[in-house]
């Protein structure tokens, strides 16, 4: 910070006057500390490819059971509505998918502030656990058939528990690659989250026509609502444990072991410091609302791609199970593939950039690719994802990095965990069951690609409302390097860097 003192005040005193002098000199005395080199955080990439990875694999879980529910929803229908009449079946069971959504801002209520102040990894583990616990119970459940519509409810019930669970696992997750990866790099390294993310979903989809194709071979055409449909939930039970054990690798995040003692404990005036919800939008509220639309304008489009997918294609186009997972499997594995590439893109051009080609590239492909996909062919069926899968690979490739930069190192899971999961469960989740219902009601088949291109609309408000992250150390907390050179060089130019806030780092006051 600067060692000026002003000229005068605004009602004009003169700076001759002793008292106002005297207060002069004293401010002057205290300063911000320079930034020195045992300040900068050296993570090697050793230690940020296990954490990485230990982090990846939670979201990998999490999306594998959507890819799961969502390949299975018209399944899921017979098993557990049966009962149900007309069309209102399916819709229960999409509401499954959205019930669990409507309960991630509890989640996050609880465990974001709870990250803040024990750790990120300590409750990365907890929702892990309870995540894999929860998608292999699912796979024992009774069905219709044996207990009647009732049941729903235990579905209902696991649904809520998962949605508890992811109320803290996306938000922790995004807190915790952002806050390993070096500011210079942390576009790339941060969209390994949501490589795990797709990845996994396209692996719960595999498993659903794998299993789909095996069992109605040897078993018959009932073979997938009699058992099968079991099977790709129980095989949580193995991947949970893989998952669970890299999670007990994961060391905490450098960021949050620098944090001075003080910033955790919070002080309800300091932006700076850890703050409970009423702090968190009291001092970060305008960030809260940016995050809230971006992540509506990423996850209408990417649920939309994913989870409501399989249902549109099989109820609205005739597109059997089977066909529908053959085109949408590697769609979402060469989208993957493309999400480091933007990352690395963003850290170059900027996240506000990267976020302007998501949101007009929604706006211009959305109708056209679900024109095409009325055709109904295979081939149409590919193209029109692949068009859809555009924007959300601009979008999610940088939601890790360009969301957690939003706020200081000491809330930053809680108004994570807030703005994520609001957003989610209010417009993300809520996707299938809202475009299936416009559909229903109005008839319009592209009712989904509207409801898309209007939250897009709304994210490139915020994207123009939001200040730019590439480069620069996270709020709150000290730069991040990954050579001691590197901290040497910033250290040396600290003076003349453009892209260093000293006033938002943890440096102790002191006086000349």
């Amino acid at each position: 910070m600067s060692n000026t003192t002003p000229a005068s005040d605004a009602s004009g005193s003169s700076a001759s006057d002793p008292q106002r002098r005297a207060r002069r000199g004293k401010k002057a005395l205290v300063r911000r500390r320079r930034l020195e080199v045992d300040d900068v955080l050296v993570v090697k990439k050793s230690k940020l490819r296990t954490a990485i990875t230990g982090t990846v694999v939670g979201n990998f879980m999490e999306w594998f059971d959507f890819g799961v529910y969502g390949y299975l929803a018209v399944t899921l229908t017979t098993v557990f509505t049966g009962d149900a009449p007309g069309g209102l079946g399916l819709l229960l069971t999409l509401f499954g998918f959205a019930i669990s959504f409507l309960v991630r801002p509890l989640g996050g209520l609880v465990l974001g502030p709870l990250g803040d102040r024990i750790g990120r990894q300590k409750v990365l583990f907890f929702t892990m656990a309870m995540m894999a616990i929860a998608t292999a119970l699912i796979g024992v459940l009774p069905t219709s058939a044996q207990i009647g519509l009732w049941a729903i409810a235990p579905l209902y019930l696991l649904k809520m528990v998962q949605g508890f669970s992811t109320g803290g696992e996306y938000a922790g997750a995004t807190t915790y690659v952002s806050e390993f990866s070096p500011d210079r790099s942390r576009g790339y390294w941060s969209s390994f989250l949501d490589v795990g993310s797709y990845i996994g979903f396209a692996a719960g989809a595999s498993v659903v026509a794998l299993t789909t194709w095996i069992a109605e071979a040897s078993a018959g055409p009932d073979a997938m609502t009699e058992f099968g449909w079991r099977i790709p939930f129980l095989i949580a039970i193995p991947l949970g444990v893989v998952a669970i054990w890299f999670r007990l690798k994961i060391p905490e995040t450098p960021a949050f072991e620098a944090e001075p003692e003080e910033e955790r404990e919070g002080n309800p005036d300091d932006p700076l410091a850890r703050q409970g919800i009423i702090g968190i939008f009291r001092h970060h509220w305008r960030e809260v609302l940016i995050g809230i639309a971006l992540v509506s304008a990423t996850n209408t489009a990417g649920y939309a791609l994913t989870s409501y997918m399989p249902t549109y294609l099989e109820t609205e186009v005739g597109v059997s199970n089977l066909m529908a997972a053959v085109a949408t499997v590697p769609v979402l594995v060469v989208m993957s593939a493309c999400l480091p590439l933007i990352g690395k893109l963003s850290d170059r051009i900027g996240r506000r950039p990267v976020y302007a080609i998501a949101v007009i590239s929604t706006i211009v492909l959305m109708v056209p690719a679900f024109a095409v996909m009325q055709i109904g062919q295979e081939w149409a069926v590919f193209i029109a994802l692949v068009m859809v899968a555009i924007p959300v690979a601009f979008y999610v490739a940088i939601s890790a990095s360009a969301l957690p930069a939003l706020f200081p190192t000491a809330s930053r899971f809680g108004a994570m965990a807030i703005a994520y999961n609001v957003a989610v469960s209010l417009f993300g989740g809520t996707t299938p069951l809202f475009s299936q219902a416009l559909i229903d009601l109005t008839g319009n088949t592209y009712m989904p690609a509207f409801y898309i291109m209007f939250f897009a609309a709304l994210g490139g408000v915020a994207m123009l409302s939001m200040k730019e992250t590439a480069k620069r150390p996270l709020k709150g907390s000290f730069p991040s390097v990954e050579t001691k050179a590197e901290a040497k060089e910033l250290v040396a130019e600290q003076d003349g860097n453009e892209l260093l806030d000293t006033s938002t780092m943890p440096l102790p006051m002191i006086q000349d």
